[in-house]
């Protein structure tokens, strides 16, 4: 692009307009921290010149394959380097990235398979099997696989390596950089509860914002080490691996996500940030003291995904960790508000109200433009913090919209802006705090009851590890709250002791009716799935 001005003599040109891009970072990692340490996994550990030149090699390997601009390149894969790899070198040959979920069973992983139309997929060895039965399923033409094998895993030996495939690249291949920053990045299924998932589409300039926003958010300057808990096949992990070059940062990859490697990563590589659901919290404060290591440093944590309990925040702060509590979905690249902390305001708090203050869900990321909270008929809600509505979002962060799906696009974007889906309140300050989603509201007697207050209470109880709350079909009322509790080790407590407990800070309409002790099915990301609760709860 030359110069050609338009009659103002003022126009765009090479000098002055580029495409934004997340590649654009590690493009400049190269040379700016090319010695740095980019990527630790165990004994892997590289720089970020090196980082650059496998990622480049993956591109050309898969340009060789096939692999055109705009086609989709797959991945099954927990949180190791290939999966960090493959954010960068997928998009570097102009090709679209889906991360798909590990967990997923053959069913869906065909469905994404078809739907996304992927040309070739990376998957560790531990989850070939699922993606050879997904393949064998397709009606149409399957992705070729790609083997990423682990130290600890023994390769199949039925399929092209990841390493064999790098070989077969150039060190010196030209990256193909978005002449649109519009142009597709990625594509994420979202983990809906029912119907088939929605393939939610990510464009270059909403992840570039994504990290430069995020950067500003958590206060962050250079050389952060970073652990990467959130799983790279959600939200892209949260775009924090596209963010780590912009900032010379460390990428610690964590496979299994436990109390003990967290710990250990903490003490031994000197992470200072990760994000995580609220489990990982509660998690890090039930370990018990073999699985913890000292540290000497704050670590700073993004917590999202579900509102954490006051309880877990008060206790994990205790334990060097600094929470801020953001809030997003796969729809918004991740994370799209955050609860600025107010130290004129909140630091004289005692722990209790400073935990519940965390809570809140608060006001829009820098990258972002507007999001509040509003009626049925898209009016804002009044900021009296209980006059609840659904979170409404407007910005450059938010999906182009669900592939090949216009009408749910259409439903998504109606009056302007995203519906979220989750209801919420807007305190006076203007901070947003969820009450539900909209689907686990719990109507009883003509009431509405907040799920996620009454499990808030019960996970304040001492023997409560894990609390989720559903509606339970009652003659009566309509609906009563019916409670599922993962107790901690050892503990004894009663079905009617909780119910005290809850009866003591709840109004009695709000306090569970029942309450089951078991173990609590979880999502990947560790979101607990109420839909399998509701179900059970239905049938009791």
């Amino acid at each position: 692009m030359g110069w050609m001005p338009d009659e103002t003599g003022l126009d765009k040109c090479t000098a002055n307009y580029v495409p934004l891009t997340p590649l654009s970072h590690l493009r400049r990692a190269r040379d700016v921290f090319a010695n740095r340490t980019a990527v630790i996994y165990g004994d892997h550990r590289v720089t970020y010149a090196e980082y650059y030149d496998r990622c480049s090699r993956l591109a050309s390997a898969l340009a060789d394959m096939g692999v055109k601009s705009g086609d989709v390149v797959a991945t099954l894969l927990p949180n190791t380097p290939a999966q960090a790899e493959a954010h960068f070198g997928v998009p570097a040959c102009g090709a679209v990235l889906n991360t798909i979920n590990t967990r997923l069973d053959v069913g869906t992983v065909t469905y994404i398979f078809e739907h996304g139309g992927a040309k070739v997929v990376l998957v560790d060895t531990e989850f070939m099997d699922l993606a050879e039965a997904a393949c064998r399923e397709m009606d149409g033409t399957a992705p070729a696989i790609i083997e990423v094998t682990d130290p600890a895993l023994l390769k199949t030996g039925r399929h092209q390596t990841y390493d064999e495939l790098l070989a077969r690249g150039d060190i010196g291949f030209d990256w193909q950089m978005p002449q649109d920053e519009w142009e597709s990045l990625a594509l994420n299924y979202t983990s809906g509860t029912t119907g088939r998932p929605k393939g939610v589409v990510y464009h270059h300039r909403g992840a570039y914002l994504m990290t430069m926003g995020t950067v500003i958010s958590w206060r962050m300057v250079l050389h952060p080490v970073f652990m990467q808990i959130v799983p790279l096949f959600h939200c892209n992990g949260w775009n924090h691996t596209w963010m780590m070059p912009l900032i010379g940062g460390t990428l610690v990859c964590c496979r299994d996500i436990t109390a003990t490697n967290i710990y250990n990563a903490i003490a031994d590589e000197g992470v200072t940030h990760f994000g995580g659901a609220p489990i990982v919290l509660n998690m890090l404060v039930n370990a018990p003291d073999t699985e913890r290591r000292p540290f000497d440093h704050t670590v700073e944590v993004f917590t999202a995904g579900a509102p954490p309990a006051p309880a877990t925040l008060s206790k994990i702060e205790k334990l060097g960790f600094n929470v801020t509590q953001v809030y997003g979905l796969t729809e918004t690249y991740g994370h799209v508000t955050e609860c600025i902390w107010r130290a004129e305001d909140w630091d004289g708090l005692d722990q209790a109200d400073r935990a519940a203050v965390k809570a809140r869900q608060g006001v829009a990321m820098p990258m972002m433009e507007h999001i509040t909270v509003t009626d049925a008929d898209m009016q804002e809600t009044p900021n009296d913090g209980t006059t609840q509505g659904e979170i409404m979002i407007r910005g450059n962060s938010v999906m182009k919209g669900y592939l090949k799906n216009p009408q749910a696009t259409q439903e998504a974007f109606a009056g302007g802006y995203f519906h979220s889906g989750d209801i919420a309140v807007q305190h006076p300050d203007g901070y947003i705090q969820i009450a539900d989603r909209a689907k686990d509201i719990i109507i009883s007697g003509g009431e509405n009851i907040s799920s996620v207050e009454v499990e808030g209470v019960l996970m304040g109880h001492p023997d409560v590890n894990l609390a989720a709350v559903v509606a339970k079909p009652d003659e009566k009322w309509g609906e009563v709250p019916c409670a599922f509790v993962e107790l901690k080790p050892g503990s004894q407590t009663e079905e009617a002791d909780l119910i005290a407990f809850a009866r003591e800070t709840l109004a009695g309409f709000k306090a569970p009716k029942k309450v089951f002790f078991q173990e609590l099915p979880k999502t990947s990301t560790g979101k607990i799935q109420k839909f399998e609760l509701r179900k059970f709860a239905v049938d009791l």
